[in-house]
This record gives C-alpha cells, structure tokens and sequence, in this order.
C-alpha cells in the first residue's frame, strides 16, 4: 500500500530540491497527483499473482497456448521513468490439459508490470509465476518494450527495443517446441 502522505512530501521535496516553489499554481497540485498516479502505478507490489492461476479448466488440450502482443507500462527501478512494449507467453498444458483463462495472463502481466521493476526480472517472474501456478509442460516468455530511461536521458536513442525471454521446461528441452513458439509469436498474425 503506498503512503500517499509520504509521497506528497517527498514530491514538495523534490520540486523544492531543483528550484521549483511547489506552491506556484501549476505545481500547488503535483505532490497529490503523483501520490494518486503511484498508488496506480505500483498496485501491484500487494498482490499475488499466482493466485490468477488458480481456477483453471480441465479440458485435455495438449498443445501450445500462445498469448501475443499484450501490451504494459511499468516503471524502471533504476530512475523511475516508464518503459513499455508487449509481452508474449506461450504455454504447453501439464499431462491432464490444464487451462486458465487467457485474461489471467493479462493480469499477471499487469500485476509484474505495477512495481518498480527492470525488464530481465519482470520476464522471468512471468515465467516463474506460471509454472508455480500452473505446472505447465513448458513456458516461454518474451517481452519488447522502449525505455524512457534510453530516450528521455543518458544515451538518448529513441526507438531502440529491448528483448528478453526466459523459457522453462520442455520449450528449454524440445527444441521443435521452442522453434514453434518464437515462430508463431514472430510470424503469427
């Protein structure tokens, strides 16, 4: 839970700190509006994502679940500026053809994405999280996304995207399975 409070605080604080009247009319405001904006943005720090996974179907299907293009915004831990692109996932059932349903991925990408988070660790959090919910036969992640922190600052390259994967199980053993899975998340429309 964010302390909002605190946040007003430190906000004033920082508006303060580079020479800015935090009671000027555009800024009177800012403090209570980046505290609301944080409680949004980091809601995801409370939450469990494995408990997403929790009702799922047992259908017999056997084959490859693949979830494209699911867009999110996080925040860089490192400068608490935004990044964002799209998340893949794609998944192979355990024996008995367990499924959940596919608007769960959504949310626990969105309950990654609401932390204070660098990208190599939120793809395999996605990873992990499935297969400690699920027990899937095999899981591939991989995330594209635009860093703020790379465009805004320091280098200053608009446009360049970062890629990150993180594969488990038989999509790590079977390499059929893994070609499948980056073919159709590449060419699969």
């Amino acid at each position: 839970m964010v302390d909002e409070k605190a946040v007003q605080k430190a906000v004033a604080s920082i508006i303060t700190a580079i020479g800015e009247d935090p009671a000027r009319e555009g800024l009177a405001d800012t403090p209570k509006r980046v505290a609301e904006m944080y409680t949004e943005l980091f809601a995801g720090i409370s939450m469990d994502p494995i408990a997403e996974l929790k009702k799922g179907y047992e259908l017999g299907h056997r084959e490859m679940v693949i979830l494209k293009d699911i867009p999110f915004y996080s925040m860089c831990e490192h400068h608490l500026l935004p990044f964002f692109g799209v998340v893949h996932i794609g998944y192979i059932p355990d024996i008995s053809g367990r499924v959940v349903g596919i608007s769960n991925f959504g949310r626990i990408v969105e309950i990654f994405a609401r932390r204070p988070q660098i990208q190599e660790r939120m793809t395999t959090q996605i990873a992990d999280a499935i297969v400690e919910g699920l027990q899937p036969q095999g899981v591939g992640v991989v995330i594209q996304a635009e860093h703020l922190c790379m465009v805004m600052r320091g280098v200053k390259k608009p446009g360049t995207n970062i890629i990150t994967s993180a594969i488990r199980g038989s999509f790590r053993k079977n390499a059929a399975s893994r070609a499948e899975f980056f073919s159709l998340i590449q060419n699969g429309k």
